[in-house]
């Protein structure tokens, strides 16, 4: 019996041709018709964008270089003036002797007056913590949840102690928490550093548990760098709280506390340095910083010369263009002629 059902093109039917077409449905939005402005490039709209720029961009490049400028800062490095003579041809077993004594002092003349808050930052270079293995060395769940105490399978090797103990917090981020302490006086009385609220409210609300105890914390084969007090749940140890936010770039600053009275300048500060941790095995650099703050932050000459920068090219090119536009001038198409002028809604 002779088959009379339509086939289409190669032997397909309308039916299962019309089934497996992966054309889509028509719309507006599918055949890119959408109502749409398409705006015409002409020299007076292009000598107008880059002015409006120009004009925007230098304040503001201006306004941001002036407070910068007004932030007062003092940088101290110490890792090497801290290091004594006769230690000089081995800093590594100095640093890691317990013995040792490794206080040393440092007078300090402010220059200009400072304004409370005055912040303290300790700056670490050739510092990578932005390593692939030493920033997955944590475990948020232990951080956070005082049943997940054996949620160690990332921290390896700082995981477990000897005994096979969970340590918490662990792994290597850490089991590293920077040990070096200053100590501030003026004329014998001491100043006093704020180490309350240094640390970003999103990370002690949301990432440190307030039910969370330190255990067994430097317990491990190595000894890393401080430790912490078992009595003080980790979200109020900010130091470990600042410390675990990891740098992306090798040379960063964390901040250390906050001295809240103003220094008047000529005012001679000592500052007693314990110098405990250790960046000599890999060539590391230790800094200690002070500085104000304004309303753009702390000092940062980029921000106000990259929009200076941009500001002053749009400039150059709206008076360029003005030149050009003047000097040179050339007959503008008609823009009733465009695809979209003489049909719209089709795109061709």
């Amino acid at each position: 019996m002779m088959d009379m059902s339509p086939a289409g093109k190669d032997g397909q039917s309308p039916i299962s041709s019309k089934k497996t077409s992966k054309k889509p449905k028509y719309s507006k939005f599918s055949q890119q018709e959408l109502p749409a402005w398409k705006p015409i490039l002409t020299p007076g709209w292009v000598i107008a964008a880059f002015t409006v720029i120009g004009i925007i961009f230098i304040p503001v490049g201006l306004a941001s270089l002036f407070s910068s400028e007004r932030v007062e800062e003092a940088v101290f490095r110490y890792d090497d003036t801290c290091l004594p003579s006769s230690d000089a041809g081995n800093p590594v077993a100095y640093i890691k002797n317990d013995a040792t004594n490794k206080t040393c002092t440092h007078k300090w003349i402010v220059e200009h007056k400072m304004q409370a808050p005055i912040f303290i930052y300790y700056q670490l270079d050739n510092y990578f913590q932005n390593h692939r293995r030493y920033v997955k060395s944590r475990s948020d769940k232990q951080l956070w949840d005082k049943n997940s105490g054996w949620e160690t399978k990332n921290c390896y090797p700082e995981d477990k102690t000897k005994e096979n103990e969970p340590i918490v917090p662990c792994g290597l981020i850490a089991w590293s928490l920077f040990n070096d302490t200053y100590k501030f006086s003026m004329k014998n009385k001491e100043l006093t550093v704020n180490k309350k609220n240094i640390a970003w409210k999103s990370d002690k609300g949301s990432k440190f548990g307030h039910d969370v105890y330190p255990k067994n914390f430097q317990g491990g084969g190595l000894i890393g760098g401080a430790k912490l007090d078992e009595s003080i749940p980790l979200s109020d140890q900010e130091d470990l709280i600042v410390w675990m936010r990891t740098a992306a770039l090798p040379t960063f600053r964390k901040l250390y506390g906050k001295i809240e009275s103003d220094l008047e300048a000529n005012d001679e500060i000592d500052i007693l340095i314990e110098n405990n941790y250790n960046t000599y095995e890999f060539g590391g650099k230790k800094r200690l910083v002070l500085s104000t703050t304004t309303w753009i932050g702390g000092k940062n000459p980029f921000i106000g010369m990259a929009y200076l920068f941009v500001g002053g090219i749009s400039l150059l090119c709206a008076i360029g263009f003005i030149l050009l536009y003047v000097i040179k001038p050339r007959p503008l198409g008609d823009p009733s002629y465009l695809s979209w002028n003489r049909n719209p809604g089709i795109l061709k």
